[in-house]
């Protein structure tokens, strides 16, 4: 539990962070209340440039946590404004993100463009003064038409405009083959004690149920702080959700305690529930989390992730394909009085320096035409109204965005507005307590 009230102003969160919590709460409440249409609504891409900027040359410098099959589509996303523009995009993919960045924002030495997890960490380099306030860059009157009120004030401090969202993705999905499910005879569960008896059902054949891995760096440890805020919210409700990412709800609370114990029913005493045990979970990379599930025979029958896992999932050796080898199924509710609650996240963009080059890719990286490349491509979901439904590549993905828009509570990812201290010791704490 962190106090309010304590600590320096330093680049790292704490200090601003325990005085910007207010500001944090009242951000999130605007994603709950506005959510609604700010993914997947029934669009159209406009015609309109999606650059406006014309030839320009010289060069840019981005730095983010896509590698492999997203850094992929990141690429493919900024080829055509390579192309108008003549700008050469510099890309650099780090999975220690927080570390490289910091270091080189406080070594003065950032790059023009970087890509963020999440609100925390913009909210700290805006606070220090390290970033370019983009209201006088974007077309704000544009953004507000194309974007959903909660996504632009997210990326806002103390009402300026900061960083932009250019995907998001939806979590508490757990991915299944339905290959595998129709020869057990197995159903999705409808509520948590149908998927804890699908769990026993699945051990008790042989077989392990759950596919976890872990690592990712110096962040490692993340997705089990991504199952763990599930937990939160579906079993003790968004008002425990908000106020314990908020530090008015302790850690050692008996809620927060309690969704610990659950994820440990889920793993299991000695990790009997996850194939490979620990040793698995914490050297396998989180985006081979889905490869044991489509061995024949399948090594798991369930991965509980974020929507964007589906992208890994197709570049997998044996290239599945959504639908026939893979489908979801939302991750039941442990508490019924809370159904229809899931958590949201997104990437963003921020401006450490202004360039000609820089302010032309961050206006681009806003528009529908530049989404629509992404979105075609999986594993991402547009925050921009005007990227159409069609976009969407599959009925998997198409099903993404209907939740993402019709959700009764989409509550804004609790790691992602904590301050990085916090979210850092949460990794760890994750790693330790498989241990």
């Amino acid at each position: 539990m962190y106090d309010r009230q304590s600590g320096q102003q330093q680049l790292t969160g704490w200090g601003y962070a325990m005085r910007a919590l207010s500001l944090r709460r009242g951000l999130i409440l605007a994603v709950i209340t506005a959510l609604a249409g700010a993914a997947c609504a029934p669009g159209q891409s406009n015609g309109n440039s999606s650059t406006g900027a014309g030839k320009i040359g010289g060069s840019v410098n981005v730095l983010a946590t896509w590698s492999g099959s997203e850094q992929d589509s990141f690429m493919a996303m900024i080829q055509p404004f390579e192309t108008q523009t003549g700008v050469t995009v510099n890309y650099e993919s780090t999975r220690d993100l927080n570390a490289v960045l910091n270091t080189r924002v406080q070594a003065g030495n950032p790059p023009e463009l970087a890509g963020l997890p999440g609100p925390g960490q913009m909210f700290d380099f805006a606070k220090a003064g390290k970033l370019v306030q983009l209201d006088n860059v974007l077309d704000m009157s544009a953004m507000n038409d194309q974007y959903s009120s909660s996504w632009v004030k997210l990326g806002q401090y103390n009402g300026k405009t900061y960083s932009i969202f250019i995907k998001t993705s939806l979590k508490g999905l757990v991915f299944y083959d339905p290959k595998n499910f129709a020869a057990k005879n197995y159903q999705e569960p409808k509520t948590w004690n149908d998927l804890m008896t699908l769990q026993s059902t699945i051990k008790s054949s042989g077989t392990t149920p759950w596919c976890i891995t872990l690592e990712s760096g110096s962040a490692s440890g993340w997705p089990g702080t991504d199952q763990i805020k599930e937990i939160v919210l579906s079993q003790s409700g968004i008002n425990v959700y908000n106020d314990w990412w908020a530090g008015k709800h302790k850690w050692s609370s008996p809620e927060i305690k309690k969704a610990w114990q659950t994820w440990g029913q889920v793993i299991g005493t000695n990790d009997p529930n996850v194939f490979g045990g620990k040793q698995q979970m914490m050297a396998t990379n989180f985006g081979d989390v889905g490869q044991p599930m489509f061995l024949n025979p399948p090594k798991c029958y369930m991965v509980n992730q974020g929507s964007f896992i589906s992208d890994f999932f197709t570049k997998y050796p044996s290239a599945p394909k959504p639908i026939t080898d893979f489908k979801f199924f939302s991750l039941p509710d442990v508490n019924p009085s809370n159904a229809g609650s899931h958590v949201v996240a997104g990437d963003l963009f921020a401006m450490f320096k202004s360039t000609p080059q820089a302010r032309a890719l961050i206006k681009y990286l806003t528009t529908p035409e530049a989404q629509a490349i992404w979105v075609k491509r999986g594993g991402a979901i547009s925050p921009n109204k005007k990227v159409a439904l069609s976009d969407y590549p599959d009925e998997l993905s198409r099903s993404v965005g209907q939740i993402m828009t019709t959700t009764k509570i989409a509550a804004f990812d609790a790691g992602d507005l904590m301050p990085n201290a916090m979210q850092s010791a949460w990794w760890s704490a994750v790693l330790k307590f498989v241990n």
